[in-house]
Order: C-alpha cells, then sequence, then structure tokens
C-alpha cells in the first residue's frame, strides 16, 4: 500500500528529531505514544499555537521558527519547576515544501536536543500556516511554584533582560529608529524576539525556593499582574532596577522603560521568593537573576517617581489578546 503523504512527511522530516528517552515505551509510528512517568513526580503540561501573520512573519527563517515554536512551550515548562521530557507536533501547512520543512525541523531538533525532550507524536494537515506544540515535564511532588502562591514581603525577581524582544518586534514593523544601532545590534534584537531562550535549568531550581512564577510572555506588568490577582496582593517596582541589555541601553531611557515593562516574548522567568532563597538563587545563577520590587499586603502596583514618591501604575495591559 502507498504511504500516504502525512505519513511520508512526518517518517521523513521528523522521526528521527530528538533523542530517544528511557521513558518512552512507543513514539512515533503507533496510534498512540505510551510514556512512562518517573515514580514520585506528576505531570506538567502546556500547549502553544502559532499561526502566520499572528505569531510569526511570513518571511521569518523556518529554522528559527524551529527554535521559537518549541522555546515558548518549553518556558511554560521553566514557569512550574518542570524538567522537559515529551512533545508532539501538529503542523499545517498550506503546501509542502521540503527546503522549508528542512529547516523547520532542523532547528526544532536543535532546541530539542539542547533540553532532551523527545518528539513522541504528531499530526500534520494542509491548511494556513500553524504550527501546535504541545510538551510534558516531569514535576517532582514538593512546593511547586504557582501564581497563587506569593507571599508579602516576597522579592520580585526576573531572569536575563527585558524588552529586547519588544525592540525586534518594533524594528520588523518599521516602528524603531535605528539611528543609535548598528547591524550587530539589529541582529541582537531579531535573534531575542525570533529564538527566544527558556530559562530551564533556572526554572528547576525554583522548587523549594520560589512562592510563585510565571514567564514573561505578554509583558512585566501585564504577567506580574497575573500573579497578584491570583495571589490576591500587590507590589512596590523599582523601574531603574529593570534589568536592560547593553543593545537596548543606547535607545532613549523612556522608550527602553516602556519596551522593559509592557513588551512582550521576552519568555523570561519572573518569580517571586524570600530574600534568603534569591539570595541562594543567585550565587547558582551570577549575573542573571535581578530583583527589580517586592511583594506587598496593599492591593496594587506601584513604582516610585522621581520625587520618591510611590506611584501607582496609570495602566496595566491585560495582556495580548488573540481575538483583538
Amino acid at each position: 500500500m502507498k504511504k500516504s503523504p502525512e505519513f511520508s512527511l512526518i517518517q521523513q522530516y521528523f522521526h528521527t528529531l530528538t533523542t530517544n528517552r528511557e521513558d518512552v515505551i512507543v513514539g512515533i509510528g503507533d496510534d498512540c505514544a505510551v510514556l512512562n512517568n518517573p515514580q514520585d513526580t506528576y505531570t506538567a503540561i502546556s500547549i502553544d499555537t502559532l499561526v502566520q501573520g499572528i505569531h510569526f512573519f511570513a518571511d521569518v527563517d523556518p529554522y528559527r521558527l524551529g527554535i521559537k515554536a518549541l522555546a515558548v512551550n518549553l518556558s511554560d515548562l521553566a514557569a512550574m519547576g518542570a524538567e522537559p521530557a515529551w512533545f508532539t507536533l501538529a503542523l499545517t501547512l498550506p503546501e509542502i515544501n521540503d527546503e522549508w520543512l528542512k529547516q523547520f525541523s532542523a532547528g526544532l531538533a536543535h532546541i530539542a536536543k539542547q533540553h532532551q525532550i523527545q518528539l513522541v507524536g504528531g499530526d500534520t494537515t494542509r491548511g494556513p500556516l500553524t504550527i501546535t506544540i504541545q510538551v510534558h515535564g516531569h514535576l517532582a511532588k514538593e512546593n511547586i511554584p504557582q501564581r497563587n502562591a506569593a507571599q508579602t514581603a516576597d522579592l520580585i525577581c526576573v531572569t536575563g533582560c527585558l524588552g529586547d524582544a519588544a525592540a525586534g518586534l518594533k524594528y520588523r514593523l518599521g516602528q524603531l529608529d535605528t539611528a543609535l544601532l548598528n547591524d550587530g545590534d539589529i541582529e541582537y534584537l531579531l535573534q531575542r524576539l525570533e529564538m527566544p531562550t527558556p530559562r530551564n535549568q533556572i526554572g528547576q531550581q525554583l522548587m523549594g525556593k520560589a512562592h510563585a512564577a510565571i514567564d514573561v510572555s505578554d509583558g512585566l506588568l501585564a504577567d506580574l499582574n497575573h500573579i497578584l490577582s491570583a495571589s490576591n496582593k500587590g507590589a512596590k517596582l523599582n523601574v531603574s532596577a529593570l534589568p536592560i541589555s547593553s543593545v537596548l541601553q543606547k535607545l532613549p531611557v523612556e522608550q527602553v522603560t516602556q519596551l522593559a515593562l509592557t513588551g512582550g516574548d521576552d519568555y523570561e522567568l519572573c518569580f517571586t521568593a524570600t530574600a534568603d532563597n534569591v539570595a541562594r538563587l543567585q550565587q547558582q545563577f551570577p549575573e542573571m537573576i535581578h530583583v527589580i520590587g517586592e511583594i506587598t499586603e496593599d492591593k496594587g502596583m506601584k513604582y516610585q517617581n522621581a520625587q520618591g514618591e510611590w506611584q501607582a501604575f496609570s495602566e496595566i495591559k491585560a495582556g495580548y489578546d488573540h481575538f483583538a
């Protein structure tokens, strides 16, 4: 019997995409994957869909797109402290483009092997270019960092730098003044937009140390507000402590601050923890953990203005709305 185009695509581009894990009993090639969850662990699951024209540009490098498609899901696992294990891929294609598939699968394989996560199933169909990935991870049965667990007097921390991806997006949209930037700066911003770095190594170390955590995908203010709302707490932010890359520092301060506070697609982690545990994490990850504020009992989110007074943010973005 002749193989279907769907089966041929999976076999040709994705069957040997990732390294084999011992906890995969049956992987690609059967009706279902059969997986062995290690004893004394929970399974963490997350899913994301990327649609051309909504989440990525039509002319984006397919290799980079393969990296980002998995990275955004790995970032969700990082926020829960989970160890990546398996993922599935549903790919909708307007047509079979061998070169595109070759590059996309190579990018996907690159990041999958970095994080030792195995592709265990998937589906392909015809239609507008759409990528759906579901990830599964192992989670120890202990203190899981959740959005509703922030405690008064916790320090608010973020990993990495904020605002770079939003600046990269503005560049792609022709909305960024590049007079102060060179070609290397632009490439850096585009890499941060198109190939985010999920913080899974740090995320796994948050177990037992962080009270609450979230990944910064919709912008710092929006995502931190999710923690505050779920925890019924407030926050005081030190805007001058926001971690800004050397590239972004070349732009006007007001623009940079806005990008860092409200720009999305950073895929850094924002978490709350006691001062002692923050100090331990900073020793483990030098120059990667930045304290930007403190959790308060009083509701709302405030910052210190030029006069040293605490002032409420006039607007907190609700987060990215796919149907807006």
